[in-house]
């Protein structure tokens, strides 16, 4: 949910980088971890409805988004962020890319105990003494940046899809928290390997596909076989 949330934010940060003349990229960047920051702040404020505050940023970025965008003279930039798109990733934004890849992977090997624990039960983590505040707010950080920097690539509205299709795959086959991790990055990355070769070479009528578009269509198609595959395993 807190993914679905940053992806709007991206684009409110996006139409703000385009009437700015700055990177896009970077705007994102700016207003998701913004926005991750408000959410938190609003979950503690009204813990027990927490995801009040999901909603409550997302119709706030959804609104600056749509207003923004009316300033935005060069269109098709915007464009290609709400569906993502291939040609328009700058070698800046491989490299960011990369960089972030890395940074996730080395906080997730470093947090992994902690990550499970809060994930299962954040109150008996926090009495057993694990820094719940300071493992949110790393996590929340990671998560609007990750966010931010795919919103060229697979496209800010379907970016949040890609954060759960996988996962959802992956549960159906794994048997520990580890297991679902791994598994999921597995197949998102075929997935996003193969949902970016296919809109680049497949053309039809000379128009070609959007690459989040084709992803997601992917992962969900990967998940509908999983499921099959495993009932008839079953039977």
């Amino acid at each position: 949910m807190i993914g679905d949330a940053l992806s709007h934010a991206s684009l409110a940060g996006v139409s703000a980088g385009l009437i700015m003349s700055i990177n896009p990229v970077l705007g994102a960047i700016i207003a998701c971890i913004l926005a991750a920051l408000s959410v938190e702040a609003i979950r503690k404020k009204i813990p027990q409805y927490s995801e009040v505050s999901i909603a409550i940023i997302t119709s706030a970025c959804v609104g600056l988004a749509g207003v923004l965008s009316g300033f935005i003279k060069n269109v098709t930039s915007f464009n290609s962020f709400l569906f993502g798109s291939i040609v328009a990733i700058s070698d800046i934004e491989v490299k960011m890319t990369i960089i972030v890849s890395i940074v996730v992977i080395i906080s997730t090997i470093l947090l992994y105990k902690e990550l499970m624990y809060i994930s299962f039960d954040e109150e008996s983590a926090k009495l057993s003494g694990v820094n719940v505040s300071a493992i949110n707010f790393v996590f929340t950080i990671l998560t609007a940046i990750t966010v931010s920097v795919a919103s060229r690539t697979v496209g800010a509205l379907i970016v949040s899809s890609l954060m759960v299709v996988p996962v959802a795959t992956s549960i159906q086959v794994s048997r520990s928290y580890k297991q679902v991790i791994i598994i999921s990055v597995l197949y998102a990355f075929f997935e996003v390997v193969i949902g970016l070769t296919m809109s680049y070479y497949i053309r039809i009528n000379g128009a070609g596909l959007k690459p989040g578009g084709t992803i997601v269509l992917i992962a969900v198609i990967g998940f509908l076989l999983t499921s099959a595959i495993k009932n008839i395993i079953r039977k």
